[in-house]
């Protein structure tokens, strides 16, 4: 977080009221200097708000106060506060997957829905992108967002993946059909109509499997979706849901099916094939893959 003495800004005068009722519910004295609608302080805070809109904030306590009210309640950014980061407080729908570079194990599309309180609790949780979280962690975060916002998790198990890509012959077509349903399940939960997806394919190809069901919504989608907290929730969920997928799709061969597509990965398949021969591999991993010849 930037350390300046006294932070200024520029606010809306029409938030001036909301302001200033915040400040009164939370013990403030005021006093009205000229060419301001009001001064506030409190201990080692104080507020000057100019007729400008000019808002100026300084004090030891100026940090807590800026990150958790002024910035997500009234300036809907953290440019103080995370400078690296900039967060969008519109109530929206983020969508992301996991599991799509994996050979063993299923194809998992999570949904999130957060409001403006939401967004912030998101980043006090410390959401980020699921592929920078440890596997304990993302089975923690995982149950907390289950139990705080409304959530969509579609699971596609090896046997029904490999049914689906026979039918679509195209894996970002068969990610579309998972978004958009994660989508039109949390636009059914929610009635939001902002939705943003981490972006894997051509603009068409979503929209087109959006279109299918019929849903009115405004799809963003953009490269590196991950680091809006939304976004990043959801990949939290589709994450879990494929290492729980994982443990499961290996669990009636009492063997524990290793992550991603490479070396591991085949070691393991050429042991599966001993044991248990070419029959096992359309119920634990995805047929398609370069992996599955190499096997062989």
């Amino acid at each position: 977080m930037q350390k300046t003495a006294c932070f200024v800004t520029t606010i809306d005068l029409s938030l001036a009221d909301k302001l200033r009722k915040h400040l009164d519910t939370n013990g403030f004295q005021f006093d009205k200097p000229p060419y301001t609608l009001f001064s506030a302080k409190k201990g080692r805070l104080s507020l000057t708000l100019y007729l400008s809109g000019k808002l100026t904030v300084q004090g030891k306590d100026k940090d807590e106060f800026i990150q958790f009210y002024l910035e997500p309640e009234i300036l809907g950014n953290l440019t103080y506060s995370h400078p690296e980061i900039s967060v969008d407080f519109t109530p929206h729908i983020g969508i992301d997957e996991a599991g799509k570079g994996d050979f063993f194990g299923p194809l998992c599309i999570a949904g999130l829905y957060a409001d403006a309180d939401g967004i912030k609790d998101l980043l006090q949780i410390g959401v980020k992108d699921s592929k920078a979280i440890n596997d304990e962690n993302v089975h923690k975060m995982a149950r907390r967002l289950k139990e705080r916002f409304p959530h969509s998790i579609i699971t596609i198990n090896p046997e029904r993946y490999n049914e689906m890509y026979a039918n679509f012959q195209n894996l970002n077509r068969l990610l579309a059909w998972g978004h958009s349903t994660a989508i039109a399940e949390l636009v059914q939960k929610t009635n939001c109509q902002e939705v943003l997806i981490d972006r894997f394919a051509g603009e068409h190809v979503v929209l087109s499997a959006v279109k299918k069901k019929n849903l009115e919504i405004n799809l963003t989608q953009r490269v590196r979706a991950e680091e809006d907290p939304v976004v990043a929730g959801a990949s939290i969920l589709a994450r879990a849901a494929f290492l729980e997928g994982l443990k499961r799709a290996g669990a009636p061969w009492d063997f524990m099916l290793p992550k991603g597509a490479g070396a591991p990965v085949l070691s393991a398949g050429k042991t599966l094939i001993k044991m248990y021969g070419r029959e096992i591999f359309p119920k634990v991993a995805k047929l398609h893959f370069k992996t599955m010849q190499d096997i062989l």
